[in-house]
């Protein structure tokens, strides 16, 4: 078991610098493929929430519709969900693809 491990390691101990090339890529990668599109959906979602006005349609995360009637500035939303019936919710809790959904056209039939 001894000579395994002898074996790993590199000669006379020192280590070469393909592993530091090789933690590199791993740090790139997870970068490339975690944290950046995590940042962009960030900055969409926020410039999505900073662009509501009233009368805006918006479906919120807990999957409720409705139309904006008034925007807050402490950061809320009065919603009428129904002629006459109004809730107050919070901006962070739209849903932008369901609200994207909710709003595109309707493919024309052929």
């Amino acid at each position: 078991m001894s000579q395994f491990l002898v074996l790993l390691a590199a000669p006379g101990g020192k280590s070469s610098g393909f592993e530091f090339i090789f933690l590199g890529m791993m740090i790139l990668v997870f970068w490339l493929f975690m944290i950046r599109p995590q940042a962009k959906k960030a900055k969409e979602q926020k410039k999505f929430v900073e662009n509501l006005q009233k009368g805006d349609k918006i479906v919120t995360i807990a999957g409720i519709h409705g139309t904006i009637n008034k925007v807050n500035e402490d950061g809320t939303l009065q919603l009428e969900v129904s002629p006459g019936s109004y809730i107050k919710i919070e901006k962070s809790a739209l849903s932008m693809e369901w609200t994207a959904n909710v709003n595109k056209q309707p493919a024309p039939a052929k």
